[in-house]
């Protein structure tokens, strides 16, 4: 049987709460013992009541914190290119399928979003050749 991990992360918006597993009680049951609270944002973490945490859960904790964010800049990126899928099957549907009243209710709204979106790429891009430049 596989060994329990030291601490369980349960995940939330913007971090998560930090658990120590205690399969160490009379009743031989998991008991998870809430230690610590984690800011993603922030990348910090402060523990729970009067805990202490060993050397080992603050790496650990540490740990989690790197990989989740590493997760979460993925999901991001791939949300991104989702998008991009979802704009050309949504330029296919309108071209081919939607009715007159349907590309009216969304025109202003996708015309809106995709102005914001194309001024943050120019923006962005003017700001990449700009520091390119001065490199």
């Amino acid at each position: 049987m596989k060994e329990l991990p030291g601490l369980y992360f349960r995940i939330r918006d913007n971090g998560a709460f930090v658990f120590r597993l205690d399969t160490e009680n009379r009743q031989r049951r998991l008991d998870l013992e809430h230690i610590a609270t984690v800011n993603i944002g922030k990348g910090e973490y402060k523990t729970q009541g009067d805990r202490t945490l060993s050397p080992a859960e603050v790496e650990e904790i540490r740990a989690w914190i790197v990989a989740r964010r590493e997760v979460l800049a993925q999901r991001d990126f791939d949300a991104a290119w989702g998008m991009i899928e979802q704009m050309n099957l949504t330029t296919q549907w309108l071209q081919n399928r939607a009715g007159d009243d349907q590309a009216e209710a969304l025109t202003e709204g996708l015309l809106m979003a995709m102005h914001d979106l194309r001024s943050v790429l120019v923006r962005r891009r003017a700001d990449r050749f700009t520091k390119d430049a001065a490199d």
